[in-house]
Parts: structure tokens; sequence; C-alpha cells
């Protein structure tokens, strides 16, 4: 039996022969992004990928979703590689779709590449691991467009806007027992990777304002104008934020999306989409209880209706300390100990964390990137640590926890406690976040 050194070096010596091959593959899915749960034609690319290194796999998981095994099924324990299908919307950026304004400034096209990486190394080296290996492809981790989401709720397509909130609901993450997943990092500065730290959670939100129509110049005393009523709820908003504790690091962050049908008529319906965002989900409810409050306000004050959907969004995203413990040692051992930060609690969200409930779960975070995450500036500079650094220390770790009978998983899995089953998990997001 090789050693686990050897093995090491093997695949990191498969993943740079295949450097190139990798890079494509995140410059591929960057030139085609596609927006959550319309991730056709990445989902294919994908696919095709699988079919070449002739994984068996399934697809079509929470519409646009797959799976890919390195080896049978039944082979346990299992651990997950994350890769995330589609893109944020931003019409500013240069380089965005024209028709749809989609474009990857969240680098999930990295992730795509380095989760492919991975297996690519691991697949010349997994029978001589005690356990499995699986490419787990999820579509919209983005929660964007929630009324075209909620549409497909509707129609019985999905229950949560979420891709891995679906694959845990339909029971396609029951044969992975661990998760590792990635992320582009805006904030390194001369660090190539970062490990660590924990993420918020949050509340998704529709709201819609209903006023009566009226000639907005002719007869608007005759009106009841929904747009005041919006802007007077969101200032009220604007007047709890002193309220928010500090350690609960809340962010509200509401868009108006329509703001009435023309302007010659007093507005009567006025859509706004928000998150309420916590470190906790107290901090979440809490915090949620005073919008709606100011969003009520606001339509008392001038006399309309408000409707108020509260919807699941992410848990809270904490990392599981051991199973970090095994990824920032490959970091280290692959960079050095200067290139890698760690890093605290960030307050933006993943779906990540709704799978940190119910299994050991972590990432890494990798430079190679600049400008601002979802914005018109980003860029990706540096396409070795985009994508094939990160692919190393995904395979390396994977080696780690699987070499000699799986000890480390086993043991990382005997320390874990999950806030809940997979089989709960359900009953329990719409107990807590509605």
């Amino acid at each position: 039996m090789s050693s686990k050194e050897d093995l090491k070096e093997r695949v990191v010596k498969a993943i740079d022969e295949r450097s190139k091959e990798i890079i494509e593959i995140g410059e591929h899915i960057w030139r085609n992004p596609e927006l959550g749960f319309k991730e056709v034609k990445t989902s294919k690319y994908v696919e095709e990928k699988y079919d070449e290194m002739g994984w068996s796999y399934e697809k079509n998981i929470a519409i646009t979703g797959s799976k890919a095994y390195l080896k049978e099924k039944r082979h346990r324990p299992a651990i997950g590689i994350i890769g995330e299908l589609d893109s944020v919307r931003c019409p500013d950026h240069p380089e965005c779709d024209p028709i749809t304004g989609a474009v990857h400034a969240c680098g999930h096209n990295a992730q795509m590449a380095c989760m492919l990486g991975a297996g690519f190394g691991l697949n010349g080296v997994i029978d001589e691991l005690d356990g499995n290996v699986v490419m787990v492809t999820v579509p919209a981790e983005e929660y964007l467009e929630i009324d075209y989401r909620n549409s497909l709720r509707n129609k019985g397509q999905l229950e949560f806007f979420g891709g891995k909130q679906e694959f845990i609901r339909l029971g396609h993450l029951k044969d992975i027992d661990i998760c590792l997943g990635s992320h582009s990092d805006f904030d390194l500065d001369k660090q190539l990777l970062s490990v660590g730290g924990s993420n918020n959670g949050f509340l998704g939100k529709m709201v819609r304002y209903v006023g009566l129509e009226s000639h907005a110049g002719g007869a608007p005393e005759k009106g009841i104008n929904a747009l005041n009523a919006a802007m007077l709820g969101l200032m009220g908003i604007h007047a709890q934020r002193e309220t928010f504790k500090e350690e609960d690091t809340i962010r509200v962050h509401p868009i108006i999306t329509k703001g009435g049908e023309i302007v010659n008529n007093v507005p009567a319906d006025v859509r706004i989409e928000s998150y309420v965002r916590g470190k906790t989900v107290e901090a979440i409810r809490d915090a949620n209880m005073k919008v709606n409050r100011a969003l009520n306000a606001g339509a008392m004050a001038v006399g309309a209706k408000v409707e108020i959907t509260d919807m699941p969004g992410y848990m809270p995203y904490h990392k599981d300390p051991a199973l970090d413990e095994v990824l920032s040692s490959n970091c280290i051992s692959l960079v050095g100990k200067d290139k890698v930060k760690t890093t605290g609690h960030n307050t933006g969200s993943t779906d990540l964390g709704d799978i940190s409930i119910v299994m050991p779960t972590t990432s890494v975070s990798m430079g190679g990137v600049t400008g601002a995450g979802h914005g018109r500036t980003m860029r990706i500079v540096d396409k070795e640590v985009e994508y094939v650094l990160p692919a190393k220390v995904l395979a390396l770790t994977c080696i780690d926890l699987l070499y000699g009978h799986a000890d480390a998983a086993k043991k990382i899995l005997e320390g874990f406690k999950p806030k809940v089953s997979q089989e709960k998990y359900s009953e329990y997001m719409k107990s807590i976040m509605s």
C-alpha cells in the first residue's frame, strides 16, 4: 500500500498535468454565466466532464444539479466536494451576458473548476482510499429572483430557494458524510488562501404594498399612494438600525422591484424584496420582527395595505473546527503559513450554512481575484491561484480524511453533533425561519 505522502505527491502531479484543462473549465463557465435554477448549459458541460472521466452520476437534481461518484455508492464514509453552478446578475459588468446581465462576479465558475480538478487528481488514487469522493454540483447558491423562485415553488418544482437546501430536502445528501467547499476571497492581501470563520444566516422577504390608483395630476386625493407607504416602511427600518446589537451583525438591505404601473397614476402596487441577515437564528428573528413592524407602520400611515411573505433563507454557517484543522494543514503545506489567512466572521451568507447543521462542513477560500465581489470591477487576475491551487487543497484534504481506514473522517464524524437530522430538516427550517 502506498504511503499517504506518496498519494499526495501523485495527486498534486496529476492536477498539475491537467492544470491547463482545469483553467479552461473555469474560463468556459465564466464565458457562459447562468442564473439560479436556469443553469442548463453549465450542467450539460459538467456532465460531459463526468462522462469523459467515466464517473457514474445522477442528474436533474433540484432542477439542474448533479452528483458524480468516484467509486460505487456503497463506499463510506463519503466526502462531498461542492461546486456551485450559478452566477449573479450585474448588467454593468463589461463581461456579463448581454441578454441576461448574468456574470460570475461571485466566482462560482472557479468552484466548478477546482471541484472537477480535485476529482481529476483523486481519480488515480481513489482505490487506495477507504471511502468515497463525490462531486456535488448544486444550482442556485445566490438567493436571487425571489419572485421567479416563488413561481417555481407554486408549481411544485421546489420548496426552498437554495440549491443545497433542495438537495437536503430531496434526500440527495444522505449518502454523503462530510462536505468540503470553496469560494473566492476578495479581501486577501499578500495571502493566497484563507480558512476558518463563520457566516451570517438570513431570512428572505417579499413585500407588496397595495394602495388605490387614481390620476396623479387630476385627482391624487382620490388615490392611496403605495409608494409613499413603502418609503415610510423603509425609513422605519432605518430607524430600527440603532437597536441592532453589534454582536448580532444584523444586515437589512431591501430593494424596490416595482414602484407602480405608470407615472400618470398614483402608485397602487409596489413590491420590495429583502434579506434580514444575522449571526444567529435568534438575532434574525428579533430583527425581522422589528422590520415587519416598520413595514406595517408605513402602510398604516397612508391607509394602504401591506402583504409580507417571509421565507426560509440560509442558516448561519459554522465550520467544523476539527475538519477545518485538516483543511488548514494542507493549505499551509502547499503555500506556507504566511500565505494562509485565518478569517473571522463574515456578514455575507451561503447555503453551506444549511449543510453545516446536518454534517461536518468546511471550505477554503482562494485569492487570484481583484475588485468587488458581485460588482462590475470583479476580475480574475491569477488563474492558477483561483482554479488550480484550491483543487489541490480539496484533494489533499480528502486523502487525509480517507487514508488508513478513513480514521480521520470517522473521528470527525464521531465528534460532530448535528443541529437537526436530514430527515427533519425541512420541518425544522419552516418552523424557525418563518
